[in-house]
């Protein structure tokens, strides 16, 4: 079976002064529905690179959680991490697929500017666009409305949120919501994440 990296996020337990790496189960469970084994990869910045080339991975899930250091978040390590396995996506040409915190993340590493969003915090929502009309849990306060010319705006929600991505080079996409949250999971959600790592196998 074909191994698939995904991020954690990083919990910050002060009573024990630690801070921890974890992730919500369905992650995996999610990873595996796809056909896939699923690989938790621990934020230690460009030590990333070494699991990428030791595991040999189909493909890259950056997971939700954490907001970006300089749109206030507190997990740098975790910054640098998805910016590592970008990086290296990129220069491998490995598909790599962001969900929640990991679009952005995708948005912020090719250069496009996140802002505050309001009414998109634990809500159900439709959104349409070139992936079709698909009803979608939204848990984020960042986002934006406007992508730049490396990027197709796949999914827009109707108060203008660009809610799903691809690159137009690259093997990227990007949800804003998040696939392991459905029960059960989405078909369409399994099929995005099935065709975007197979391109590794071509």
């Amino acid at each position: 079976m074909r191994k698939v990296l995904y991020t954690q996020r990083v919990e910050i337990v002060e009573s024990y002064q630690e801070r921890r790496d974890c992730g919500d189960q369905r992650i995996p469970a999610f990873i595996w529905a796809c056909g896939y084994l699923p690989v938790p990869i621990p934020n230690i910045g460009r030590q990333a690179e070494k699991y990428f080339a030791d595991e040999k991975p189909a493909g890259i899930i950056l997971t939700g959680g954490n907001s970006l250091v300089k749109y206030g978040g507190s997990a740098p390590e975790r910054d640098e991490t998805d910016r590592c396995l970008l990086g290296t996506a990129v220069r491998e040409n490995i598909p790599l697929y962001g969900f929640c915190r990991g679009m952005q993340s995708i948005l912020d590493y090719f250069g496009v500017e996140l802002q505050e969003i309001e009414g998109h915090i634990g809500v159900r929502h439709t959104v349409s666009g070139i992936w079709g009309e698909i009803h979608v849990n939204s848990y984020h306060s960042l986002g934006t409305k406007a992508v730049n010319d490396e990027f197709t705006a796949t999914a827009l929600s109707l108060d203008g949120v660009v809610e799903g991505i691809e690159h137009k080079k690259y093997a990227i996409i990007g949800t804003m919501w998040h696939p392991e949250r459905e029960a059960p999971f989405k078909e369409n959600d399994v099929l995005r994440v099935q065709t975007l790592f197979n391109k590794s196998e071509i």
